[in-house]
């Protein structure tokens, strides 16, 4: 007799929205299903993946956490995501259900596509698509890197192509979504969530459920057991990208930026503030070593807006900081970045 199909839940969602922050509330919370959980970085130093091992316990050791973080999982479907997913299916005590924590630059349609490979199409199904859009940015329109600068080209000539790289993804992850989660809810007031969920609407192929989430909590029962098979119903989920065989994500580059011990985490909040101003920095995110701090600094950053903790103690591991920076193409000057983050290292 045949298992049944072990469900998928792909968790997608723009840079910073919150992706790591729910499935770690869904590992503390699993109720009652034994969970494993997939990763795609972007970038190699495994932040997200780093966050949710320690939230690892019986039902999601952390042999059950694992990590793709040498491309997008979209574009690396038989050489990565195949034996990756298969090496969860293969786990002493299977799964009961699978997070996949897409990378914030991911297009879902494609890894909806590799659901259909012969290796695994018995096995799993897509249980559901949720998408998480940060309500004050969504609000703002800032999926766009300059909402300004886009408004003035389309009052300017109707007859420009006035969609940009991020808007494009925001849209194509809210097309494949069977639920959006408008997340950092406490951040904003009623009418800043209204407008939010005006501008989701308006973008969304088809009417979808919106539901209000702080710090990720929300019932599991609500985003998983969906039943959505969303592998057989990729037509009702429209892509810019569709009719494309292959796509690459030269819409973004990323760089590593590793440094010492730094002084003072205050001022390096302000660095990487400054970088997003200046230099139109979408995202940094990494670990920091402080000054005459046992514990290491996990900081997040979404344009200007930071945010930054002690996780947890270095132990044995390399005091050492390791930032992943992320920007639009021929946006990064990598030596530019090195350069305003080496104002905040301790003196020798």
């Amino acid at each position: 007799m045949s298992l049944e199909k072990i469900p998928v839940t792909i968790v997608t969602g723009f840079l910073g929205s919150g992706k790591t922050t729910l499935i770690r509330h869904l590992l503390q919370n699993p109720g009652g299903r034994r969970l494993a959980v997939l990763v795609n970085e972007f970038g190699t130093v495994g932040v997200d993946g780093e966050i949710l091992k320690a939230c690892a316990d019986e039902n999601c050791p952390e042999s059950a956490i694992l990590e793709l973080a040498n491309g997008c999982i979209c574009c690396t479907v038989a050489d990565d995501f195949i034996p990756t997913v298969e090496k969860l299916l293969a786990l002493p005590q299977r799964p009961d259900h699978i997070l996949i924590e897409t990378s914030g630059l991911a297009l879902p349609k494609p890894l909806l596509k590799a659901f259909d490979w012969p290796a695994i199409r018995s096995r799993i199904t897509v249980d559901g698509v949720i998408a998480l859009a940060d309500a004050e940015a969504v609000a703002a329109g800032r999926f766009a890197p300059d909402v300004a600068a886009v408004d003035a080209q389309r009052a300017a000539d109707d007859s420009l192509d006035h969609e940009t790289p991020l808007s494009e993804v925001f849209e194509d992850q809210l097309a494949c979504a069977d639920i959006v989660l408008l997340t950092k809810a406490d951040l904003v007031d009623a009418p800043t969530l209204d407008q939010a969920r005006a501008v989701i609407a308006a973008e969304a192929p088809r009417p979808l459920p919106m539901l209000p989430v702080t710090d990720g909590v929300i019932d599991p029962a609500v985003i998983l057991g969906l039943n959505a098979a969303a592998e057989d119903d990729l037509a009702a989920r429209p892509s810019h990208h569709d009719g494309e065989d292959e796509h690459e994500h030269e819409d973004f580059d990323s760089t590593i930026i590793t440094l010492p011990e730094v002084g003072d985490p205050e001022a390096l909040v302000a660095a990487v503030q400054r970088l997003a101003r200046e230099q139109s920095i979408l995202r940094v995110k990494g670990f920091v070593a402080v000054q005459g701090k046992p514990m290491r600094l996990l900081l997040q950053a979404v344009g200007e807006r930071v945010r930054h903790q002690y996780d947890q103690p270095w132990g044995q591991r390399p005091r050492v900081t390791q930032l992943v920076v992320i920007a639009e193409h021929d946006h990064l000057d990598t030596a530019a970045v090195r350069a305003v983050l080496d104002t905040v290292l301790a003196p020798a």
